[in-house]
């Protein structure tokens, strides 16, 4: 090894071979992600199918050794193709073992990624994988030799003709193979995001447009909310809703929603609990759908950087002289709560190493605790919102006390991807009767109290678990399968809040199975609950609205 390294470092080589050996390692090795796939949807049992193929390669070699060559200075090449290499090796990995895609809302979540977080996500493989083909190729393209050569009309004109002959190559291949790659990508439109450099390259130019018009004038909104007289605001007694932000619970993993194992030994004896079973998220990833649940768009018309730079229902809500304290055990709200009261609950516990929190996460028994300690100290309406970690993976195995540990084998591992379907489906499962064990604990909290009450349990969005090749969630919402959209919607109402609103609970419960609703109801649903009048409301959303008995 010490002589191939000598070597490379004592012979030295053209600039352009230097450029050439990139290029076709991250058209090839690097692009493995890709290339599988292609495989997956183009057999190859026809000499035009294996000439599309093979093809691709060479366009991939074609664009990172035109992208190389503009940077004629020897040590620019050498930063911009050990960069490339550096940053493809890790983004490789991830896309090999858990079939995820690189746009900008992938790196958003990466950059909304903490520390406990990401750690969980470093194992001994992926250092030896971007040792191997990230760390080593890198060095070696640093200390290779480059000969010395004069940068003069000569040399530009040479370098100008060799990326004039590159680009005829890939017109001619797209001469040959146009109605191939239209077809093939039009068909398969998500393929091109596992594509590297392009796909990261792509979503860090979009994450600058985003971040550039973001930082807007902020604009408040509800300006107008009132509270009038009614029963439930004239009401002795104080209402207290406390709203559950799940994490990455999928609602198809719910014994409330049919499905076969226990998950919800607590809920599923209960009579009074209601489960909205068609619920669809804003988003795939907690970075998207807690700014989009709580702002007054839709999906449809949701825009990120607008609801990051104007007020929420929680600003409403506040206004109208509603208590909101949001209580978090996660990664944060995602700046839906900077305006209102909210505590990080993580780092209270973490500090007085408390026996519920280990490798700096904490269970999330810690929000019960403290929601015991709120509810004790009302004294006007309230709002208390709860943001667990829930189901958040790859390390599903931490989420859970050891009791809790219903189904077995179970996946002990950040790893994954090395698990069987079995043990890696049980050990989410287990993380789902866990939160089971939290919504009910806060139910019962609340019944203990002389509260009008309600508990509701929302979660972010769900989770793909191997499910042809997927892992994990952050796909592009438009083929995003439906594990990663489809949500769990759980709500409990008090006695005395269905009497003093006047609720049809039998009608509610009707709703429940019958309609197709979204995080989109949640804005105007809270107005709703705490009978707050302004223009932003639209009773449309108000999953409550159809089931007011009017007096």
């Amino acid at each position: 090894m010490k002589k191939i390294i000598q070597k490379i470092t004592t012979c030295p080589i053209s600039i352009n071979l230097l450029i050439i050996l990139v290029a076709f390692y991250q058209a090839t090795i690097l692009n493995l992600s890709f290339y599988k796939q292609v495989l997956a949807k183009l057999p190859l049992d026809s000499f035009a199918n294996i000439s599309f193929f093979l093809s691709m390669p060479v366009v991939v070699f074609c664009v990172v050794f035109i992208l190389l060559c503009v940077f004629i200075n020897k040590w620019l090449v050498k930063i911009v193709a050990s960069t490339l290499v550096l940053i493809s090796s890790v983004v490789s990995y991830y896309m090999l073992k858990f079939g995820i895609i690189i746009d900008r809302s992938m790196l958003q979540n990466t950059i909304e990624t903490n520390i406990a977080e990401s750690s969980s996500l470093i194992t001994f493989e992926l250092i030896n994988y971007i040792l191997f083909l990230g760390i080593l190729p890198t060095i070696l393209i640093i200390f290779v030799k480059i000969k010395t050569v004069k940068i003069d009309l000569y040399f530009i004109f040479k370098q100008v003709i060799i990326i004039l002959i590159t680009f005829l190559l890939v017109g001619l291949i797209a001469l040959v193979f146009y109605e191939s790659y239209a077809s093939f990508m039009r068909n398969n439109n998500k393929i091109i995001k596992y594509l590297l450099p392009s796909n990261y390259i792509s979503a860090i130019y979009s994450q600058y447009q985003f971040e550039k018009y973001k930082n807007q004038p902020f604009l408040t909104i509800g300006n107008d909310a009132y509270r009038p007289k009614t029963n439930l605001h004239n009401a002795s007694n104080k209402t207290v809703v406390v709203l559950i932000v799940g994490e990455t619970a999928r609602s198809q993993n719910f014994a409330l929603n049919g499905y076969s194992k226990d998950t919800t030994p607590y809920l599923t004896k209960r009579n009074d609990i209601i489960s909205f079973q068609n619920t669809s998220s804003c988003g795939t990833y907690t970075a998207y759908s807690i700014p989009c649940m709580f702002s007054n768009m839709t999906r449809k018309n949701y825009d990120e950087s607008l609801a990051l730079r104007q007020e929420n229902v929680l600003d409403i809500l506040n206004k109208v002289k509603i208590d909101v304290d949001w209580l978090d055990n996660n990664t944060g709200c995602k700046g839906v709560c900077e305006r209102v009261q909210n505590d990080n609950i993580t780092k209270k516990y973490l500090a007085s190493n408390s026996q519920l929190c280990q490798d700096g996460t904490c269970y999330d028994e810690v929000l019960i605790n403290e929601l015991a300690d709120k509810l004790n100290h009302i004294d006007k309406d309230s709002l208390i919102i709860l943001h667990p970690l829930g189901s958040h993976g790859p390390n599903y195995y931490q989420r859970y006390p050891a009791k809790f540990k219903k189904f077995t084998p179970t996946c002990d591992t950040n790893q994954i991807n090395n698990c069987d379907l079995e043990s890696l489906v049980n050990t989410y499962d287990n993380t789902i009767v866990y939160t089971d064990f939290i919504v009910n604990q806060a139910i019962e909290l609340l019944q203990k109290q002389q509260f009008n009450s309600m508990v509701i349990y929302l979660s972010d969005h769900g989770e793909s678990l191997g499910e042809n090749g997927l892992y994990l969630h952050s796909f592009p919402y438009s083929i995003a399968p439906e594990q990663q959209t489809r949500v769990p919607f759980i709500i409990w109402i008090s006695n005395s809040y269905i009497k003093l609103s006047n609720i049809n609970i039998q009608c509610v419960k009707k709703h429940s199975k019958q309609d197709f609703i979204s995080h989109d109801n949640l804005f105007h649903t809270l107005l709703s609950i705490f009978d707050v009048q302004t223009k932003e409301y639209n009773s449309s959303l108000d999953i409550l609205n159809d089931c007011k008995i009017t007096p």
